[in-house]
């Protein structure tokens, strides 16, 4: 009898790289919550209140970490943190020069691998591109601005990301992109979400081929979905528009607009047709959000597998008066110099315009066992729009406790909770 030998050929899927780093999507474990610093001048004590909830809303949670830039105002903090109810004990405290509020935005974006290992990415650092945007306004200070860029790029606060990885032993990764972690919006599976507003006013000369090429290699990006843009609310700085609002924003960030509350499920800001009329800003939110749901609808996970979307509605405009100034820029005024020189003829000093807030329920904190996200409850049609969004959380969120707290002062400041913290992931084997 003669014996045979049978080969079978088996497709193999390709191994992943244990030492590979990635970024895990935010709803994953922590370690961790960051806080920046909240010393902030004559809004101190309404950033002191939000900050001192949320931190109350996470505790015994997950460990919490706050980076101030000096020593002597960490002993400020600590008294007013414990006069506002908060354990210091259970406060980790860190001096790291430079820091400044929004700490998301200029700190660290983490990463992991199989391995348990920690890594941290340095992204280029330019002021959320204010200086480009004031070149815009007036040619004459080029010169000036380009040498004031070299010290926004390598000043202290752009040296807070890697005081973050050095302070948890990361592995510290160099990048010459320039982005807000703001803007960094993945399912930790490959899938990153960018807004093209931002991303591409951010690095002018990249073009999206190159900038994806960098995701890859810094993040453990596989696959990149552009959207055009964020909210009208978010408009990149000072903006005048429809000829009476004033906004401040960051021109797009993807924490204002859509997140993934699992790897395969996206929450994205929404209105509804009915509520085009409603303030002359929805317009263009409306027709905003529906191009982000069209891009949404017909893109594909890092497995072309669809994406499943929950619309979450977006809070009623929140606005206020505000005059304009000769000079004087603050919560009351707005200074002429604010305005593009195409504007600066339509308003005089004295005219008063609407600021309109920053307000969004997607700009949250998810960690472990909690979301906190911002309240905008004040009347019976915004108390209903809540208990709406809270239902919609609480199924996005199966297993979380969803906290609502007042921000609305981070939102006049054109950010939110969200921009206020960044999460440490937890180091795993897989």
């Amino acid at each position: 009898m003669i014996g045979l030998t049978l080969y079978v050929s088996c497709k193999q899927e390709p191994k992943t790289d244990p030492t590979a780093f990635y970024m895990p999507g935010e709803f994953e474990p922590h370690e961790a919550v960051w806080f920046g610093t909240w010393y902030m001048g004559e809004w101190a004590s309404d950033y002191k209140r939000v900050m001192t909830d949320v931190m109350k809303a996470i505790d015994g949670h997950v460990q919490i970490k706050m980076a101030s830039p000096s020593d002597s105002i960490i002993q400020i903090e600590k008294r007013q943190m414990d006069s506002l109810g908060v354990d210091i004990s259970r406060v980790q405290f860190y001096v790291m020069p430079g820091e400044a509020h929004w700490i998301r935005d200029h700190g660290a974006a983490f990463l992991i691998n199989r391995q348990g290992e920690l890594g941290a990415v340095d992204f280029e650092w330019n002021a959320y591109g204010s200086l480009d945007w004031s070149v815009l306004r007036d040619s004459t200070l080029i010169d000036s601005l380009t040498i004031y860029k070299e010290k926004i790029r390598n000043g202290k606060r752009a040296k807070v990301d890697s005081l973050m990885a050095e302070s948890t032993g990361a592995k510290w990764i160099k990048s010459n992109l320039t982005i807000e972690g703001g803007s960094i919006e993945v399912n930790g599976k490959g899938v990153l979400i960018q807004c093209e507003a931002v991303t591409l006013q951010r690095n002018p000369g990249w073009t999206k081929e190159a900038l994806e090429e960098e995701y890859k290699r810094t993040l453990g990006i596989k696959k990149v979905i552009w959207l055009p843009q964020g909210l009208a609310e978010d408009e990149h700085l000072t903006q005048f528009q429809l000829g009476k609002y004033i906004t401040l924003g960051t021109g797009g960030h993807t924490d204002e607009f859509v997140r993934f509350a699992d790897d395969r499920t996206i929450l994205l800001a929404w209105l509804d047709e009915d509520e085009v009329d409603a303030h002359p800003l929805n317009r263009l939110n409306y027709e905003r959000m529906n191009k982000n749901y069209e891009i949404l609808k017909k893109s594909t996970d890092q497995n072309g597998k669809p994406f499943k979307i929950i619309k979450i509605p977006l809070p009623y405009i929140q606005e206020r008066p505000i005059v304009v100034s000769d000079s004087i820029s603050d919560d009351h005024h707005v200074s002429l110099k604010s305005f593009a020189y195409e504007n600066r003829d339509k308003v005089k000093e004295g005219d008063t315009l609407v600021s309109v807030a920053a307000a969004s329920y997607l700009n949250f904190l998810v960690t472990n066992g909690v979301v906190v996200t911002a309240s905008y409850a004040k009347d019976e049609a915004s108390i209903k729009q809540e208990k709406e969004v809270e239902q919609l959380f609480q199924k996005a969120f199966p297993e979380r406790k969803i906290v609502f707290i007042d921000a609305m002062i981070l939102n006049w400041g054109g950010g939110g909770i969200h921009c206020s913290t960044q999460q440490e992931p937890k180091r795993r084997m897989k």
